[in-house]
């Protein structure tokens, strides 16, 4: 692609990095963005390098925040002995949408994926389990994507928290195999997760 313009070409560079961006799409965006009033691409400008800046991760659930403790985990309506364990973001704000669940969440930051490099170590794992033990956690919801990376997690886990007392259990599988929590629609998400079971019977079944 030919540009008229080193900094149009490194702007469509730069977008094109973005994932499910391609050059066309990106340069669609560029010009977009040259189109609109200076003030309008300057709001854009900062709110994209404020989100790089200060954006922060909640101390208790991992998940993205403004503040050291979320929203979520600091609203004293949501039921504290339950933690619904998903992988990222993405998925707390599916079940969310849901407006069936009401307990608090845990945040991996991923799966084990020994492909990808990616181990128990550099998921927020010990940090679940220092929750459990520290006597206020009743259940654990599994709710990682239905893919062997999700499921070998899930075994990951429920292995370390086998001595506990602990309640494990994981959402329905009205989901489809390998599908992502973030498109699954609100009312078969929400019916997974209201009729989850217990996680010993999914893997012996």
């Amino acid at each position: 692609m030919n540009y008229s313009s080193k900094l149009l070409e490194k702007a469509v560079e730069e977008f094109a990095k973005l994932p499910g961006i391609g050059k066309k799409t990106a340069l669609r965006l560029v010009l977009n963005l040259l189109n609109r009033e200076v003030d309008d691409v300057t709001r854009f400008a900062t709110a994209i390098t404020s989100l790089r800046e200060e954006i922060r991760f909640c101390k208790k659930c991992h998940n993205i925040s403004d503040i050291e403790i979320c929203q979520l985990c600091s609203n004293p309506s949501r039921d504290n002995s339950i933690l619904c364990v998903v992988e990222d973001i993405r998925d707390v704000m599916a079940i969310e949408n849901t407006q069936q669940y009401r307990g608090l969440y845990h945040v991996l930051g991923g799966v084990i994926s020994p492909m990808d490099g990616i181990g128990p170590q550099h998921l927020n794992i010990e940090s679940l389990i220092d929750k459990v033990n520290s006597g206020e956690v009743k259940e654990i919801i599994f709710a990682l994507s239905t893919t062997m990376e999700g499921d070998t997690t899930n075994f990951y886990i429920f292995k370390k928290l086998k001595e506990t007392s602990v309640k494990v259990s994981t959402i329905a599988r009205g989901i489809a195999f390998g599908d992502e929590l973030e498109y699954a629609d609100e009312i078969t998400l929400g019916r997974s997760i209201a009729n989850r079971l217990p996680y010993e019977s999914s893997i012996n079944s």
